[in-house]
């Protein structure tokens, strides 16, 4: 009992539990939607693309949440109407904009000297350092996030399995579309400051994924995500401490470990039924 009250000892580690588990209950429910449109490329770039809106905010001295929300809700929506009007494929022109943006981040942190961030804490995130504001903006923009799409649950759901009924039956699958981008947009943000940006899809795809290898129906394979997003939050803030590992890291080895678990017993299952 001791080893696991232990590091609760200390503010800092009250702070990375709190938005730790808010980032475990939002990415793997915001991890369903996107697992069932095929949507992964999408989140992956992304998550790379708002590198700019990140230091955009640090070099104007504001929170990096200010700076980041509108910058990823803006390149959300652009991203998500490039890839419909331009005559590319939609991955290659994902993977244009995701490189483009990515890089232009990157030269802005290494032309601009002195900032108060370092890259690897953007890159891998840092849980440990964040302050009771990050605190309250991750679980306000979560809760935020969960409303969007608890209120539109339905008409995304449609609109996901079957796109050409939900357009037949009249609803705004424009509209649905760019509302999930930009909740994907949301989540992404609330996840930076415990996995950091190049494993944010990690906590978005993995534990989504593993629930549906064990549960068939969509809406209880959210729920089943979003427990386990808290048990790889929790386990992964665990090792964190006690191995000094990067948080994100962390994490990200936790979900693929219970995916490989996942993997191996439905193949057991299914070779003995």
């Amino acid at each position: 009992m001791e080893i696991l009250l232990e590091p609760f000892q200390f503010a800092f580690m009250v702070r990375a539990l709190i938005i730790s588990v808010a980032v475990g209950i939002v990415a793997p429910i915001m991890g369903s939607y996107i697992i069932s449109r095929g949507l992964a490329l999408m989140g992956d770039a992304l998550s790379h693309a708002i590198l700019p809106g990140v230091v955009a905010a640090v070099l104007l001295g504001v929170s990096p949440f200010v700076g980041t929300i509108p910058a990823a809700v803006i390149i959300a929506i652009l991203i998500g109407y490039l890839s419909r009007r331009i005559g590319f494929s939609e991955d290659t022109t994902i993977g244009i904009l995701f490189v483009g943006l990515f890089a232009l981040g990157l030269a802005m942190l290494s032309i601009v000297r002195g900032l108060a961030v370092r890259l690897e804490d953007i890159l891998l995130g840092q849980i440990l350092g964040v302050g009771w504001g990050d605190v309250a903006a991750t679980v306000g923009l979560g809760v935020l996030a969960l409303l969007l799409l608890y209120a539109f649950h339905k008409e995304l759901v449609f609109a996901t399995f079957d796109p050409v009924g939900a357009r037949v039956a009249g609803l705004p699958t424009g509209f649905l579309d760019n509302l999930l981008l930009v909740v994907l947009a949301l989540v992404i943000v609330v996840a930076l400051q415990a996995v950091g940006i190049i494993l944010v899809l990690a906590m978005l795809i993995v534990p989504a994924a593993t629930a549906r290898l064990l549960v068939r129906r969509f809406a209880p394979a959210m729920l089943v995500g979003a427990l386990l997003g808290v048990i790889i939050a929790i386990a992964g803030l665990y090792l964190s401490f006690y191995l000094n590992l990067p948080s994100g890291p962390a994490m990200t080895l936790v979900a693929v470990i219970l995916f490989a678990v996942a993997v191996a017993a439905r193949r057991r299952v299914s070779r003995h039924p």
